[in-house]
């Protein structure tokens, strides 16, 4: 199957809005969207076994360039096999350039959601504390690793060669990712150097497919960025649509990046996808909040990965249907229920909030395996749910339903 339109297709839509089912073929199995991707940051979901992400349903797992760069490097897991075989892990994966580093490294910003985007426009922010360890230019970024400080460099042409070694079925384009603070000026810079570099994305992964044929396909998708701005992001996803490989070939698809306004983000998302190819998968970087995700399979997206579910989970924070709350509260102590109830993961079905409480007052690593086992397992069968319901034709009914319900215990209804 060498013709990225057939990768893949759509097989129902929401109606009225932009919203659809589908299915992502890869060369390690059908992906149904839309999907969750949990996320395998170092070649694994911190704290759970891979063979639990397929128990607890997940179709794919995501890890991260950057920190597979730094450790093992690409060239071992390309060595082992390439990432699914290196991390047992039986499906398709997916891994992104490195360019969520430029911005995170850069400033220090973890959560692009959580910035202030009312505040002073500056284009030499970073966060409270933190030192600046990423550097921009026009071929690349120079950057210092958070774990010894030795100096890397990154280009376009880099990115691609580790994603190479890394053997993943969906791979990203190398892009620069800004935050809600930087200046207009600065933004429009920097969707015009994402371009740029997308391009060269393009002719160095034709180049290194041509150059290792008996090698599994990998599916390019470039990044769309233009922060809250309406204009920038049509302009970007144009920009990048029309680009094409030295045989003529665009991206397989498209991920839609960058700092997003959460109470805009069905909008936004909404923006980018009016400009894509219906033909060609959409993937949303850093999203998984229950509200978030209807809102951007609304809009429109078909897959996104996301680390909250397993990060929040090691602090003890659960979701479920009413809400998200924390297990270490005093309440839970004599709470002998499932963390859920109709909950069908592995959590639920063998232990009570009552023991997962005390294994996190105990301070035992068990307890962050459990709760991530829970919020990965509630977080993808929310998303298959919402795919039962477009095929049904019943989307809007299930949005109302689970959001009229989901209460963040920490504050108001969301």
């Amino acid at each position: 199957m060498n013709d990225a339109q057939a990768d893949f297709e759509v097989t129902a839509r929401i109606e009225g809005c932009g919203g659809r089912a589908g299915r992502l073929h890869t060369p390690h199995g059908t992906i149904a969207t839309p999907a969750f991707v949990p996320v395998a940051t170092k070649a694994t979901v911190k704290a759970v076994l891979p063979e639990a992400m397929a128990d607890l349903g997940a179709q794919a797992l995501l890890a991260n360039a950057y920190h597979l760069y730094l450790q093992p490097g690409a060239d071992l897991v390309a060595e082992a096999g390439g990432l699914a075989r290196f991390m047992n892990w039986p499906g398709p994966t997916f891994t992104d350039s490195g360019g969520f580093q430029v911005m995170s490294l850069g400033v220090g910003f973890g959560k692009v959601l959580s910035m202030d985007s009312g505040a002073v426009r500056s284009d030499q922010v970073i966060a409270e504390g933190k030192e600046r360890l990423a550097h921009v230019d026009e071929d690349g970024v120079t950057f210092k690793s958070h774990l010894d400080g030795s100096r890397h460099r990154f280009t376009p042409e880099v990115s691609m060669g580790i994603q190479h070694d890394l053997g993943a079925d969906v791979i990203f384009a190398f892009d620069e990712l800004t935050t809600l603070l930087n200046t207009r000026g600065y933004q429009e810079e920097s969707v015009e150097r994402t371009r740029r570099w997308a391009q060269r994305c393009l002719d160095e992964h034709h180049r290194l497919t041509v150059a290792a044929p008996d090698k599994p396909r990998q599916m390019l998708f470039a990044v769309v960025q233009g922060a809250q701005y309406e204009d920038l992001r049509r302009a970007a996803a144009r920009g990048l649509v029309g680009l094409r490989d030295p045989a003529g070939a665009g991206f397989a698809g498209y991920g839609i990046g960058g700092a997003l306004e959460k109470e805009r983000l069905g909008e936004i998302v909404g923006w980018v996808t009016d400009e894509l190819p219906e033909d060609r998968p959409r993937h949303l970087l850093g999203i998984s909040e229950p509200e978030d995700l209807f809102a951007a399979v609304a809009a429109g997206t078909d897959t996104f990965d996301c680390v909250q579910p397993s990060r929040v989970a090691r602090g003890s924070a659960v979701y479920t249907a009413d809400g998200r709350f924390n297990l270490s509260a005093a309440r839970h102590r004599r709470e002998f229920v499932p963390i859920e109830d109709g909950c069908d993961c592995y959590t639920c079905a063998h232990y009570t909030r009552a023991y997962v409480h005390h294994l996190f007052r105990a301070k035992e690593f068990v307890a962050g395996t459990l709760a991530t086992i829970h919020n990965e397992r509630f977080t993808v069968r929310l998303v298959d749910r919402m795919r039962a319901a477009i095929e049904a034709g019943e989307f809007a009914e299930l949005r109302a339903e689970t959001m009229g319900r989901y209460r963040d215990r920490r504050g108001a209804r969301t």
